[in-house]
């Protein structure tokens, strides 16, 4: 008879929504967290009818079933580090912002993915819904991913040189976040995959590879994920931010080619490829 080698991992939750089609939301959050050896936990915000080919419904969770999901997993197993992913309204992102206070004086580290506005420039939240994020959710921080959209609301200002990218996440910065990283995967030219990241010291622009695929679903979620992940094992922000975008490029450069839309990102390929570092 083996005896059972007890290992306690760091341990990571993401407060987000189903992604029917396994591609990004709650579904690649967690496969991200096993990928880096972390234990994943998880509060479902809404669940998703979606595939490859867009979303066709969506049905919020009550504020209180939000809230009874997290308590759940912090009064029992703890958590090193936490992201938020798509909130979808008002009541759910105060339940969580409150939440999220009563646990800002513990070593926790917050990753806050705003999930305000599609890579494609479409608003996903209420105006009501934004204004809430901004002011409770935002302050508290540990790092702060807006994709080009998202830091065109929360700047006040166009977004279309690095320039305007460093100026912005300095402009964000202020609003009360640790950290900023400014997202360029929206962009094309020159500036595909660049993010700047500014953390009130270090304003620095980080690049990876391009990857040229059409299957990119996920990479948001995937990216604040991994730096929750890298953040519950005790990497500084800076250096879990590059650890994650190399993760990304990795998983992008073996994206799945499924379903009859746009396909994810292959989490899990270093079981394709067991020599890739």
């Amino acid at each position: 008879m083996s005896i059972a080698m007890a290992h306690t991992p760091p341990v990571a939750l993401t407060i987000a929504g189903s992604d029917s089609g396994g591609g990004a939301g709650i579904q690649a959050d967690l496969r991200t967290f096993a990928f880096h050896a972390v234990h994943g936990t998880s509060a479902l915000t809404c669940i998703t009818a979606q595939n490859t080919q867009g979303v066709s419904r969506v049905d919020a969770l009550p504020p209180e079933a939000v809230v009874a999901q997290i308590d759940a997993v912090v009064n029992d197993i703890g958590i090193q580090a936490l992201k938020t992913g798509m909130l979808l309204n008002q009541p759910i992102i105060s339940a969580v912002a409150a939440c999220l206070s009563d646990l800002s004086n513990t070593d926790t580290s917050f990753v806050i993915d705003p999930v305000m506005v599609s890579r494609t420039g479409a608003q996903l939240i209420d105006d009501d819904a934004i204004a809430t994020l901004r002011h409770q959710l935002i302050p508290i921080a540990t790092v702060l991913t807006p994709n080009r959209y998202e830091a065109e609301i929360l700047s006040g200002q166009s977004i279309a040189t690095l320039k305007d990218m460093e100026t912005a996440a300095q402009t964000i910065q202020k609003l009360g976040a640790s950290a900023v990283i400014v997202k360029g995967g929206g962009f094309t030219g020159e500036l595909r995959g660049v993010d700047v990241w500014y953390d009130g010291t270090t304003l620095t622009k980080l690049t990876t590879a391009c990857v040229d695929t059409a299957d990119t679903h996920g990479t948001g979620c995937t990216l604040s994920a991994a730096i929750s992940a890298n953040l519950a094992l005790g990497h500084a922000p800076l250096a879990a931010t590059k650890r994650a975008k190399d993760y990304v490029t990795k998983a992008l450069s073996y994206s799945l080619r499924i379903g009859k839309g746009q396909g994810p990102v292959g989490h899990f390929y270093p079981l394709l490829d067991p020599k890739r570092p």
